[in-house]
């Protein structure tokens, strides 16, 4: 039986709830109150038989809470562990190299996860992200820079690419 915790933190752009494997490693998290709508992205080979509230997740709350006060690098250190294929645990491995304030278009990002002709499956490794903001998949844009989707919604990356807007160069 594998037990985690989960915890949701208000932020100024919503309820952000976190689901953390008991090693500290980010299974889930996006911005909601909903366990329903993060649990399902946990990879069935991670996701655990038993999830417990815990009011605060230690490192993690704290990173939450510190980046969307402006702390921008706070979520770089955490552990994220997700599982799925060879080129989408590369493609989510090479997103968190993504630094806030310079996102890149799918086809940067493809070319960056060594692949320049996948598009598609570059788009594919941030639809089936589970780890947002932790691997800030809101970090990709189309090309001529329209937002393209965002499982949290158009706003919320809209917010978080502004709030990550005076670290561009």
């Amino acid at each position: 039986m594998s037990i985690a915790h989960w915890s949701t933190t208000d932020t100024r752009i919503g309820p952000f709830t976190t689901i953390v494997a008991s090693d500290g490693a980010v299974l889930a998290s996006g911005w909601t109150a909903d366990l329903g709508e993060l649990t399902p992205q946990i990879s069935p080979s991670l996701r655990p038989s038993d999830l417990r509230e815990k009011r605060d997740l230690g490192a993690v709350s704290t990173a939450v809470r510190r980046y969307h006060d402006g702390e921008l690098d706070a979520i770089d250190d955490i552990p994220v562990r997700q599982r799925s294929g060879e080129f989408l645990q590369h493609a989510w491995d090479v997103l968190r190299t993504v630094p806030a304030g310079k996102p890149v278009t799918y086809t940067e990002y493809a070319a960056l996860a060594g692949r320049p002709a996948a598009v598609r499956a570059a788009a594919s490794a941030c639809a089936r992200n589970a780890a947002a903001l932790f691997v800030p998949c809101h970090r990709v844009l189309r090309i001529g820079g329209a937002l393209g989707g965002f499982r949290w919604g158009v706003d919320v990356k809209r917010w978080l690419l502004d709030h990550e807007t005076p670290y561009r160069s």
